[in-house]
């Protein structure tokens, strides 16, 4: 649970969520559930060339089992509020 509020207090930031196939995906968190699915607004792509389908996509859902790393901004982590 403590990933999950974690999360959910990033809710309306930009993050960057790295997945398992080496993809980057930079947008607004717009919601995250228990399974640590993330949905995503204003999405773009790190490496459009190599995905050009994925281009003109604004938003999407990832499913929490295929993210390896969520890269967030460090003005918005505070460490004191989960300690």
């Amino acid at each position: 649970m403590l990933f999950f509020s974690f999360f959910k207090s990033l809710i309306g930031k930009e993050v960057v969520v790295e997945l398992k196939n080496d993809l980057s995906i930079t947008g607004n968190l717009h919601s995250v559930d228990q399974y640590l699915n993330l949905k995503l607004n204003d999405v773009s792509i790190s490496d459009p060339e190599k995905y050009p389908h994925l281009v003109s996509v604004k938003n999407c859902f990832i499913r929490g089992s295929v993210v390896r790393y969520v890269h967030l901004p460090a003005d918005e982590v505070s460490l004191t509020i989960y300690i």
